[in-house]
């Protein structure tokens, strides 16, 4: 964050990452039966959609640039995806809690003051660490063959970085050019150029 620019969530910012976070869980639950259907395909391909379970921050950092807020729209969509009955139950709160503190620890180590594409996409790879370590424990992945486990993990990663790195990244600055998030965020030269840095 630049000197002048307040670092403290107001309530449109929160009252906007909130209606991301019901916007992302609704998404999530939506992708839940679809993620079960590619199952089956064999080779992974469920792993290639795994990376929307983390768009949430990103999406929400780029969009509001403010410390807090990756982490409360990965926890609150993870939330809203229970609450709109996600297959998981109550397991999601704790994947979006680690998911959302992973990702935040990332625009976190930049000091809020950068936001390119690289960077959005370590945060997804940060949010990917966070479920790797959950499924270590509530999932099969322990259980996997080498190669099999290594397939895995690159589809995963992949997933990722394209469904969480790469698409909240597109969708912010195409907001941004259209003017959409104005009332949100004045957008100014600076916003542009740290996108692009």
């Amino acid at each position: 964050m630049s000197k002048g620019k307040n670092t403290i969530l107001n309530l449109t910012d929160i009252l906007v990452t909130i209606v991301i976070a019901l916007v992302f869980g609704l998404v999530f639950r939506l992708m839940g039966p679809v993620y079960d259907l590619v199952q089956p395909l064999g080779l992974h391909l469920d792993a290639l959609l795994y990376g929307i379970w983390f768009i949430a921050a990103p999406f929400a950092a780029l969009l509001i640039r403010k410390p807090g807020v990756a982490f409360l729209a990965e926890t609150a969509a993870a939330l809203a995806e229970m609450l709109f009955a996600g297959s998981g139950g109550i397991v999601n709160l704790y994947y979006g809690l680690l998911q959302g503190a992973f990702s935040e620890a990332v625009f976190a180590i930049w000091r809020y003051k950068k936001f390119s594409v690289s960077v959005v996409s370590l945060s997804a790879f940060a949010a990917l660490i966070a479920s790797i370590i959950l499924d270590a424990g509530y999932a099969y992945l322990p259980m996997l063959a080498g190669w099999n486990l290594i397939l895995y993990l690159i589809f995963r990663i992949i997933g990722a970085i394209l469904l969480s790195g790469l698409l909240p990244y597109v969708l912010v600055k195409g907001l941004e050019k259209t003017g959409v998030t104005q009332s949100l965020r004045p957008v100014t030269k600076e916003d542009y150029d740290v996108l692009d840095k």
